[in-house]
């Protein structure tokens, strides 16, 4: 996804981009959220968390391959998840990513 930081950026200032857990949780709830992105140094605990709600809303989730500081970077505010609430970023921002397993509580 590093290679993507332009959509990810388009997306953010599109309005439709949500950064943090409670958020993304909201979003997937809502049926807002068309994928989810997380950063490899999320933590365990907080992935099994997304994994779950993911799962459960049936919402697709990714590994974005990028640190929270790289997705900070890009962003300009540190976040280890990403909901991405529109149709056509989701599908361009998960282009050629494997979708993770989701967990159950």
């Amino acid at each position: 996804m590093k290679n993507k930081i332009g959509l990810l950026t388009m997306c953010k200032k599109a309005g439709r981009l949500v950064t943090g857990m409670d958020m993304a949780k909201d979003a997937c709830r809502n049926g807002t959220a068309f994928a989810v992105f997380t950063a490899s140094d999320l933590s365990e605990k907080s992935l099994k968390e997304i994994k779950f709600h993911c799962g459960r809303d049936g919402v697709p989730i990714y590994a974005a391959g990028m640190t929270m500081d790289e997705i900070g970077t890009a962003l300009g505010k540190r976040s280890g998840i990403i909901a991405v609430t529109d149709k056509g970023f989701a599908k361009g921002l998960a282009k050629g990513l494997t979708p993770a397993e989701t967990t159950e509580m």
